[in-house]
């Protein structure tokens, strides 16, 4: 850093400036009121049906028949509760993450809260840093990455004079800048305004078809429930409170009430689970994606290795030992660089303390893109980096140097004199290499065992990394990985042809550029794949932003926690399994009980449909569709959603949900028209047949839960055995509550014979489901 550095404001200036609202601090926000979060829970759409619809029962003093309330309140405060958890926990996380700023006042250097910060303030910029309001650089060369304002991968050099943007990383050097747009001003928190706003609303695939669902049958109800009323009190004649309390059924039967609780409940206790095992999720969409993927992508450093790096050799090049080690020494004090490397490297015990440091002219700090950095002395001109892009045509002559210990894994770096006077753009001239440096991390000791889950589980790993590929398969094979010894380097990948071709071949990309970090994610995913991205640097947030998923370790950049998905707080990579577990046991049983959900929607869509054209009443009241929903679907659903369920998840959600559940509709459908229209031919009274139909989705919802649950085992044995004896008891014993009454002889015939035929129509209705599918795929083919 030069020595005319700024001085920065004085403290009188820096209070008028906060007398005048310009400080950094952030007014505007997206977050919701308590009185929001409550009223857009409570003002829903559906709520203002379900209340409408207790107050006709309630006029009609039908009170068994408002069974439904009591999960709709309960849908209503659960997602009131969830939504406040869900600031408070936003909030401390911004806590967490507050991003400290060095700053200038009274020419000493301080370290502030970024909120302290005023109008006109002098900040130090250095590598790794995220520039946090827009200012313009007074002092010094930087790199910065626009990425995320400009979507170009490019590093920008920003020198004296030049604009820097909030919302852009410095990926290399250090200068002094002066701030000019703070607060709300300030590009960065208005993007992050976005953001957030953007964050709020994001959806995974699975909660989107579960709104689709719901928005078609938000359109339907209202104009079916009008037309049932009609049918049964005007056209039938029935009576006031009958008429009702039949359109309520069919109307309550439609809505999947409780689906959403099911689905909150389960997302919320997985995310409990993950949080005991140190991870954090940003977006609850992270938990289904990372179940999804099938294709695992990973950065060799801080995930196959541990974090901590360290120089194991320094190998000499023709006996120049001296000048090395002075030479490297007065390098590592003048660069600005401070990115992991080079603090490894000053660390390195066996390097002098210089007496008198060199004059330096002219600086290149390090870049990600070029893979070396220069510093210009009067005494000449050197360069630090990787050897493929510091020596280049030379390379061969002095690869037996280090071949060796590359191939084992170690990473190498070469040190040399630059034969030219100045640096320019690209290094033109020869680098005569001084030294050697060998640096290693060593394999974490559970990688192996955690990569060998992945193999087991079907989901292909790639090694991405900016190192020389050789090292990376190395490292690779160390950890097991298959197929490690499949490599190419990056650097002939240089078509995106080449890179699509290359992204199904290979397992280990070497020398890769953040930009072709991001055309592999998208080559993969445009062979169909799921991809989920690990990264903790600056160089790893354009492909974690095109990953189906992306995984921060909390060891990485702070830019980078931010935007991923999901966070390993403790850096430890071998959660990982724990995560896809969960997210598979999660989605798995949510789209299992999902289509038991389902079934009661169809059906109910269906018998509808049915009582309007062929002009009868809708046979099933409101408390009996609770009584069916609460023991066939309800309790064994959240029962079932606690199951361990490590299968992967194939197919999409509703797609999936809707194979399972329609056989079983149609079923349900058969069964209680068959049971209406042979009731009326035998006599028997609406009560009866009500009872009968019960009794008959009893047995299909019965049948279904055990199709679903297979392999069966104790504890799902268990589920189905105390759903049917409950349902048997809450029948007997509450039969007044229920609407069930005892049944004729006739009416009892008449359901044992009707329940003899449910398992073979819904074998034969399963079958075509399968075969009309199957047809459908071929003909898409």
């Amino acid at each position: 850093m030069q020595t005319n550095r700024p001085q920065g404001l004085t403290q009188r200036e820096v209070e008028e400036r906060i007398q005048k609202g310009l400080t950094n601090k952030v007014t505007v926000s997206t977050e919701k009121t308590t009185w929001q979060i409550v009223s857009g829970n409570l003002f829903t759409y559906f709520n203002f049906i379900f209340l409408v619809l207790a107050l006709l029962l309630v006029l009609v003093q039908s009170w068994n028949n408002l069974l439904f309330v009591p999960i709709v309140i309960t849908n209503a405060l659960i997602g009131i509760v969830q939504e406040l958890r869900a600031r408070k926990v936003l909030n401390q996380m911004h806590l967490l993450h507050t991003l400290s700023a060095k700053v200038l006042r009274d020419g000493r250097e301080q370290v502030l809260p970024v909120e302290e910060l005023v109008q006109d303030d002098v900040v130090v910029f250095a590598a790794g840093d995220q520039i946090y309001a827009d200012g313009f650089l007074l002092s010094g060369s930087i790199r910065v990455n626009e990425a995320q304002l400009t979507g170009e991968a490019d590093e920008i050099e920003k020198n004296r004079g030049d604009a820097v943007l909030s919302g852009s990383f410095v990926a290399a050097g250090q200068g002094y800048a002066r701030l000019d747009k703070v607060g709300d001003h300030s590009y960065i928190n208005q993007l992050a305004k976005k953001a957030k706003e953007v964050s709020g609303m994001e959806e995974s695939k699975m909660v989107h078809a579960v709104n689709r669902l719901v928005q078609a049958i938000g359109i339907v109800i209202i104009p079916m429930g009008l037309l049932l009323f009609f049918r049964s009190y005007i056209s039938n004649q029935e009576t006031l409170q009958l008429s009702v309390t039949s359109t309520v059924g069919a109307i309550v039967g439609m809505i999947p009430e409780g689906l959403y609780l099911l689905m909150t409940l389960a997302l919320v206790l997985g995310a409990v689970r993950l949080a005991k095992q140190q991870v954090l999720l940003n977006s609850m969409k992270g938990i289904e994606t990372l179940s999804r993927v099938d294709v695992l992508c990973v950065d060799k450093t801080g995930t196959i290795t541990e974090n901590d790096m360290a120089v194991s050799r320094l190998v000499f090049v023709d006996g120049q030992e001296l000048e090395a080690k002075s030479a490297l020494s007065q390098y590592l004090a003048a660069s600005q660089d401070k990115n992991d490397t080079i603090e490894t490297i000053r660390a390195y015990p066996d390097l002098e303390q210089i007496a008198a440091p060199w004059t330096v002219i002219q600086q290149h700090p390090f870049s990600s893109q070029k893979k070396y950095g220069a510093v210009a002395f009067e005494n000449g001109v050197f360069v630090l980096g990787a050897p493929e892009y510091v020596l280049r045509e030379d390379l061969a002559k002095y690869q037996h140097s280090f071949k060796e210990e590359a191939e084992q894994g170690a990473r190498v770096l070469v040190f040399g004199r630059y034969q030219a006077a100045s640096l320019g753009e690209e290094l033109s001239a020869a680098v005569s290499p001084l030294v050697f440096l060998l640096l290693e991390n060593p394999v974490r000791a559970n990688a192996a065992e955690t990569f060998a889950y992945f193999q087991k589980q079907g989901v292909a790993v790639k090694v991405i990394s900016g190192d020389n590929p050789v090292t990376v398969s190395a490292v690779a094979r160390k950890a097991a990985i298959p197929h490690a010894a499949s490599y190419i380097d990056a650097r002939e990948l240089d078509t995106e042809k080449k890179i699509a071709q290359a992204a199904g071949s290979y397992t280990v990309f070497g020398r890769v550029s953040p930009e072709q970090k991001q055309q592999l994610v998208q080559a993969l995913q445009a062979e169909g794949h799921n991809v989920a991205m690990t990264g903790d640097g600056v160089n790893d947030i354009l492909a974690m932003k095109k990953a189906d998923c992306s995984i921060a370790m909390e060891s990485g950049n702070d830019a980078t926690k931010q935007i991923a998905q999901v966070v390993l707080l403790d850096s430890d990579f071998s959660h990982m399994p724990h995560i896809v577990a969960e997210g598979r046991r999660v989605v798995n049983n949510i789209q299992r009980s999902a289509s038991l959900f389902l079934v009661k929607n169809l059906f109910s869509m269906l018998l509808a449909l049915a009582s309007t054209l062929f002009a009868f009443t809708y046979p099933l009241q409101a408390s009996q569709m609770s009584l069916i929903s609460a023991f066939t679907i309800g309790i064994p659903g959240f029962l079932l959603a606690l199951e361990p369920n490590n299968t992967r998840i194939r197919g999409r959600f509703l797609e999936t949900v809707l194979k399972n559940a329609l056989p079983a509709a149609l079923v349900d459908f058969i069964a209680v028209l068959l049971a209406v229209f042979s009731g009326y031919g035998l006599g028997l009274s609406s009560r009866e047949i009500s009872t009968s139909a019960i009794i008959l989705l009893a047995v299909v919802g019965f049948t279904l839960i055990y199709k679903l649950v297979q392999p069966l085992n104790k504890v799902k044995w268990g589920i189905l055995l105390v759903n049917i004896l409950g349902m048997t008891g809450a029948a007997l014993l509450l039969s007044g509550v229920f609407g069930v009454t005892a049944l004729s002889l006739k009416a009892l015939t008449m359901t044992l014979l009707l329940s003899l035929t449910l398992e073979i129509l819904l074998r034969f209705f399963q079958w075509l489901t399968d075969f009309l599918i199957l047809k459908i795929q071929k003909r898409a083919l």
